[in-house]
C-alpha cells in the first residue's frame, strides 16, 4: 500500500495558514491594492511616526557627503523613500537601487524619483529579496524598511544581503516590532486590531489588506530572535534600537 503524499508546506500570512507557494502571490496582491496609498498606509499604522523613524534610519546608515562613491540597495523600497532620504542626505557620488517584486509599487517609487529629479542617481528595478537580481559583493549598504516581514523565506533574504554586500558593507532594518513597555504594548494592541482596519477602511476603502499587515506584525520574530536570524546569515556586530518603545525597531549588522 503506497504512502499518502506529503502535504504541501505551509506558512502564515497574518493570522492564515496558507500553502508556501502562494504566500508571495497573496503579499503581491495587499501591495497591488495598496500601492497608491502606501504612505497614508503606514501613517495609520505608526501614528505618522514612520516619517520619524526613517529619519532616524538614515541618520544611523550615516551614508558618506564626501566625493567617495557609495552604492545602496534598498529592498522592498518601492514608493521610494527610503533612497530618496539616503540620496538627499549624501554626495554626489552616492547612487541607490530600489529593488521591489511590486510592479504598482515601483510605479508609485519612479514618479516620485522623477518628481524630485533623481533619476540619474536612482535606479527602481523589480526583483525578489529571495533571489536578488545582483552579482555578489556589489553594494556597499542594504536597507530594507517595513519589507522584511512581508518575505516568505526570511533567512534567504537575509542570505541574499549578505551576499551582494561587499565586505565592509552593512545590513540595515527597520521593522514594526514588539512593544517592551507596560501600558504601550496594550494602547498599541487596541489601535491595531480596533483602530487601523477601520481607518485603513474608511480612508482607503479595504480593511483586509491592513488586517493583514498588522496581524504580519505579530507573527513577526521579536527584536533578539530576529537579530539571531541576522548573526545566522553571517553578519557581525549585530545590534538594534528601539523605537517608540519598540513600536518599531532599527536592526544593523556589518559584513566583514
Amino acid at each position: 500500500m503506497s504512502e499518502p503524499p506529503n502535504p504541501s508546506p505551509t506558512t502564515t500570512f497574518g493570522f492564515r495558514e496558507v500553502a508556501e507557494s502562494e504566500r508571495q502571490r497573496l503579499v503581491n496582491g495587499v501591495f497591488a491594492t495598496v500601492a497608491e496609498r502606501y504612505d497614508l498606509m503606514n501613517d495609520l499604522m505608526s501614528g505618522g511616526l514612520h516619517r520619524l523613524w526613517k529619519g532616524d534610519f538614515v541618520t544611523w546608515l550615516n551614508p558618506p557627503r564626501g566625493p567617495h562613491p557609495f552604492r545602496l540597495l534598498d529592498v522592498a523600497g518601492g514608493t521610494g523613500d527610503v533612497a530618496l532620504k539616503v540620496v538627499g542626505a549624501s554626495g554626489a557620488a552616492t547612487t541607490a537601487v530600489i529593488c521591489d517584486i511590486s510592479p504598482e509599487m515601483l510605479a508609485v517609487g519612479r514618479r516620485k524619483v522623477e518628481a524630485a529629479g533623481l533619476g540619474e542617481r536612482i535606479t527602481l528595478i523589480e526583483g525578489n529579496a529571495e533571489t536578488l537580481p545582483f552579482p555578489d559583493k556589489s553594494f556597499n549598504a542594504y536597507t530594507i524598511a517595513f519589507g522584511i516581514r512581508n518575505v516568505t523565506h526570511i533567512d534567504r533574504a537575509l542570505g541574499e544581503a549578505y551576499r551582494v554586500l561587499k565586505p565592509g558593507g552593512r545590513f540595515l532594518c527597520l521593522e514594526f516590532s514588539h512593544v517592551d513597555v507596560p501600558l504601550l504594548d496594550k494602547l498599541y494592541e487596541f489601535h491595531s486590531f480596533e483602530v487601523i482596519p477601520r481607518l485603513g477602511q474608511l480612508a482607503a476603502g479595504a480593511a483586509d489588506p491592513y488586517r493583514y499587515l498588522v496581524e504580519s506584525i505579530r507573527k513577526f520574530p521579536d527584536q533578539e530572535r530576529f537579530a539571531g536570524m541576522i548573526r545566522e546569515a553571517g553578519f557581525a556586530r549585530v545590534t538594534y534600537r528601539n523605537l517608540t518603545g519598540g513600536v518599531a525597531a532599527m536592526h544593523s549588522g556589518w559584513r566583514i
